[in-house]
C-alpha cells in the first residue's frame, strides 16, 4: 500500500487538501493504482502531542521559563473557517493536549495565529497583536512554539524568532525564547515512524 502523511498536523483545506489534490492528479496517470492509505492530520497523535511536550520541556531545563507559553500557527482566512474548514480547531485542540501534558493551567498558555496578509480577516488572535498587548500589560519574558510546523523556516526563524521578537522588546517585553520546531530530532522520528506503522493494514 501507498501511506501518505502530509507533513501538516493540523489539517486545512489549504494545506493537507492541497496534497490530497496533487496526489489524485498524479494517480489520475497510473494504470494499476496501488491501495492508499491518506493520513488526514495528527493533531491530537499522542506520540506527536509527547514529542512536542518533551521540546518544551527540553527548553526549559535549558532556559529560565518564562511567564507565559504561546502556541503560534500559521494563519488562515476567515472565510476558510466560516465554510466549515477545521483547521483552527485542530490547533486549539494540540495547543490544549501539550499545556495538560506540561501541566499548564489555562492562563499560563496561549493560542494565536501568524502569517496574515492582504486585506481580509484571518482567524485571531493575530500573533503580533497579542505579543504587543501581553507586553504592554507587563509580562516580560516568554517563550514561543510553532506546533504546525514540522520543521523551521522563513515563518518560524524569520518572522517569529525575529520580527516577533523585535516587536515584543519594542513594547516593553525583556526576554522572548522561540522553541525549535522538531525538525530532525530522534522524539520527532520516533512519532512519525509510530504514525506510519499506525496506518499499516495489519495495523487497523
Amino acid at each position: 500500500p501507498l501511506i501518505v502523511v502530509p507533513l501538516f498536523p493540523q489539517y486545512s483545506s489549504s494545506t493537507t487538501a492541497a496534497v490530497f489534490d496533487s496526489l489524485a492528479r498524479q494517480l489520475a496517470h497510473c494504470p494499476d493504482i496501488p491501495e492508499l492509505h491518506f493520513v488526514r492530520d495528527y493533531h491530537q497523535f499522542e506520540p506527536y502531542i509527547d514529542a512536542l511536550a518533551r521540546s518544551v520541556e527540553h527548553h526549559w531545563r535549558q532556559h529560565a521559563r518564562g511567564e507565559r507559553l504561546l502556541f503560534s500557527f500559521h494563519g488562515i482566512p476567515e472565510s476558510y473557517q466560516q465554510k466549515g474548514d477545521p483547521y483552527a480547531g485542530e490547533c486549539l485542540a494540540t495547543a490544549r493536549l501539550v499545556a495538560q501534558k506540561l501541566g499548564l493551567h489555562e492562563n499560563q498558555y496561549s493560542v494565536a495565529f501568524q502569517s496574515r496578509f492582504g486585506r481580509q480577516e484571518w482567524v485571531k488572535p493575530y500573533t503580533y497583536k497579542l505579543l504587543i498587548e501581553w507586553a504592554e500589560q507587563g509580562i516580560r519574558k516568554i517563550d514561543v512554539i510553532c506546533p504546525g510546523f514540522a520543521t523551521d523556516c522563513l515563518e518560524t526563524l524569520e518572522e517569529i524568532a525575529i520580527q516577533n521578537k523585535e516587536r515584543f522588546i519594542e513594547h516593553g517585553g525583556e526576554t522572548f525564547n522561540y522553541i525549535p520546531c522538531l525538525n530532525d530530532t530522534p522524539e520527532h522520528a520516533r512519532a512519525l515512524a509510530r504514525l506510519v506503522l499506525s496506518r499499516q493494514p495489519d495495523k487497523q
